[in-house]
C-alpha cells in the first residue's frame, strides 16, 4: 500500500511538472487622467461614460432599431466573425485534448485452417481449424507533460478564442455605427433634396415674374437669363442627390445583408434627438471596454504561451502507450485468467542536434512577442486618439450649427426683403438672386452640419467601446 501511494504520488508530480515560459503580467500602461478635447480638464468626479448605454438607449429611432437589429442577425461580416469564434472553440477543444491520454478499443477475430497434405501435415487427431482472439484497450501515443508543453499550447489556444470573441464584439461595435451612420447619410440627403425641390419650386416663381416683368419692358432678357441660370442649378441638384440616395439604400442593405432595396426611414433629420449628455468617462475605463484593445491584449497573451512551447522543445519528451486486454488462441477461453495480456512502453526523446532550429524557435517566439506587445500599446493610444479627435468634433460641430442655424436665419429674411424691394423697383435684381444663392448653399450647409453633429455623437459612441453591450 505504502509502495503504490509512493508510485501515484510519483506519477502525479511528473504530470504536474513544471512550466518553462514566462508568465503573463499585463504591461503597465499609464493613462491619461482625462481625454484631451473633452470641455473640461479636470478629472471627472462622475465614472460614468455614453459607452455604458446600450445601442437602442443612444439611437431612440424606432426604424433605425429595427436595421440595427437585422444587420446583428443577417450581416456578412458578422456571421463570418461568429463562425471564426466557433472555429477557434474548436481549435482548442483539438488542443487541450492532447494534454488527456486517447484510449482506442479494439478487437479482433482470426480463423486458420491448416493443411492435412501439405509439407508438413498435422499430425493425427488435431484440429485443422483454429480460432484465434483479442480484445484489448490500447493507451494510444501520450505525453506526459512535464515541462508544460501542452500546457502553453493549450494557454495559447484559450487566449486566441478570447480575441477572436473580442473580434466578434469589435464586428458589432463597427455594424451599430456603420449602419447609424449611413442612416444619418440618408436622412440628411432627404433633406437636401427636400431643400432642392422647395428651392426650385422658389425660383420658377421667380423666374416666371422675371419674364412677365420683361414681357411688360421692365426687365432685361440678361435678368430672364440669370433666372433661369437659378432654376436649372437647382434642378440639376436633384437628380444628383436623387442617385446618391439610392446608393446609400444600397449600401444600408448590404449592411443588412440583403438585395439593394429602398429603406423605409423613421423621423426626419430634423426630429432625431441628441443624448442628454455624452459623458467619456474615465480613460482607464478604455482599456476595459474596447473589444480591440483587448483583443491585441488576447493576441499579447498567446504571444506570451508561444514561448513556453519553444523553449519546451530543449526538454526531453516522454511519451506512453500500452495496451491491456486479453489473448487466447481458443474463443472459448478468452477471458479467463491466464489469457490476460498487457504491455507498457515508456519512450523518452531529446533532442541532439537541430542545427540552430530550437534556439531559431524561441527567437521567433520571442519576437512576435515583441510585435504583439508593440501592436497592443498602439491599440491603447489609437483608441486614446479617436476618443479625443471625436471630443473635439462633437463640440465643434454643435458650435457650427448653432451659428448656421443663425446664417439661414438671416438669409431668409434677407432674400425675402431683396425679392420685396425688386418687386417694388427700388433694387436690381442683383442682390435678389445673390441672396437667393446664398440661401440655398447654406441651408444645405445647415442640414450637413446636423448630420455631422449625428455622426460625432456615432463616432464618439464607437470610440468609447459602445454597442457590442445590447
Amino acid at each position: 500500500m505504502k509502495t503504490r501511494l509512493i508510485v501515484m504520488t510519483l506519477m502525479a508530480s511528473l504530470l504536474a511538472g513544471c512550466m518553462v515560459g514566462p508568465n503573463y503580467h499585463r504591461p503597465t500602461i499609464k493613462p491619461p487622467e482625462v481625454f484631451r478635447g473633452g470641455a473640461d480638464t479636470t478629472p471627472p468626479a462622475d465614472t460614468a461614460s455614453l459607452a455604458d448605454l446600450k445601442w437602442f438607449e443612444v439611437f431612440k429611432d424606432e426604424r433605425l432599431q429595427g436595421l440595427i437589429r437585422t444587420a446583428l442577425v443577417e450581416n456578412y461580416d458578422l456571421r463570418d466573425a461568429v463562425a471564426r469564434v466557433g472555429a477557434a472553440r474548436a481549435a482548442l477543444g483539438i488542443t487541450r485534448a492532447d494534454q488527456l491520454p486517447n484510449i482506442a478499443a479494439s478487437a479482433d477475430v482470426t480463423t486458420l485452417r491448416n493443411s492435412t497434405s501439405g509439407a508438413f501435415p498435422l499430425p493425427q487427431g488435431f484440429d485443422q481449424t483454429r480460432t484465434f482472439g483479442t480484445t484489448a484497450l490500447n493507451l494510444l501515443s501520450f505525453e506526459v507533460d512535464i515541462w508544460g508543453r501542452l500546457r502553453r499550447a493549450t494557454e495559447a489556444a484559450r487566449a486566441d478564442l478570447l480575441a477572436t470573441e473580442e473580434n466578434r464584439k469589435a464586428v458589432i461595435t463597427t455594424l451599430v455605427s456603420d449602419v447609424a451612420g449611413a442612416y444619418f447619410n440618408l436622412l440628411e440627403l432627404d433633406l437636401e433634396l427636400e431643400i432642392a425641390r422647395r428651392t426650385l419650386t422658389t425660383r420658377e416663381g421667380s423666374l416666371q415674374l422675371i419674364r412677365s416683368r420683361e414681357q411688360g419692358g421692365v426687365a432685361t432678357l440678361l435678368e430672364v437669363r440669370q433666372g433661369e441660370q437659378l432654376v436649372y442649378t437647382a434642378a440639376q441638384t436633384i437628380p444628383n442627390t436623387e442617385q446618391l440616395i439610392e446608393r446609400t439604400e444600397n449600401q444600408i442593405s448590404l449592411l443588412l445583408g440583403g438585395p439593394p432595396s429602398p429603406i423605409t426611414r423613421g423621423r426626419p433629420l430634423t426630429e432625431q434627438g441628441q443624448p442628454p449628455a455624452v459623458p467619456p468617462g474615465l480613460p482607464s475605463s478604455l482599456l476595459e471596454r474596447r473589444p480591440d484593445i483587448r483583443a491585441a491584449e488576447q493576441n499579447l497573451i498567446a504571444a506570451n504561451a508561444i514561448i513556453g512551447v519553444a523553449k519546451a522543445a530543449y526538454f526531453p519528451r516522454i511519451s506512453l502507450t500500452g495496451f491491456l486486454g486479453f489473448q487466447s488462441s481458443q474463443l472459448s477461453s478468452l477471458f479467463t485468467g491466464a489469457t490476460r495480456a498487457w504491455q507498457f512502453a515508456p519512450q523518452v526523446t531529446q533532442p541532439i542536434f537541430t542545427a540552430g532550429r530550437l534556439r531559431s524557435n524561441v527567437r521567433l517566439a520571442e519576437a512576435q512577442q515583441q510585435i504583439a506587445l508593440i501592436q497592443y500599446e498602439r491599440a491603447i493610444q489609437t483608441a486614446f486618439r479617436e476618443v479625443s479627435d471625436t471630443l473635439v468634433q462633437y463640440r465643434k460641430v454643435r458650435e457650427i450649427r448653432e451659428k448656421q442655424e443663425l446664417l439661414v436665419t438671416t438669409l431668409q429674411d434677407r432674400s425675402r426683403l431683396a425679392y420685396m424691394r425688386y418687386r417694388g423697383g427700388v433694387d436690381t435684381l442683383l442682390n435678389a438672386l445673390d441672396s437667393d444663392r446664398d440661401l440655398f448653399d447654406a441651408e444645405l450647409g445647415l442640414a450637413q452640419t446636423r448630420r455631422n453633429e449625428l455622426l460625432a455623437v456615432v463616432q464618439l459612441y464607437r470610440a468609447l467601446g459602445g454597442g457590442w453591450q445590447g
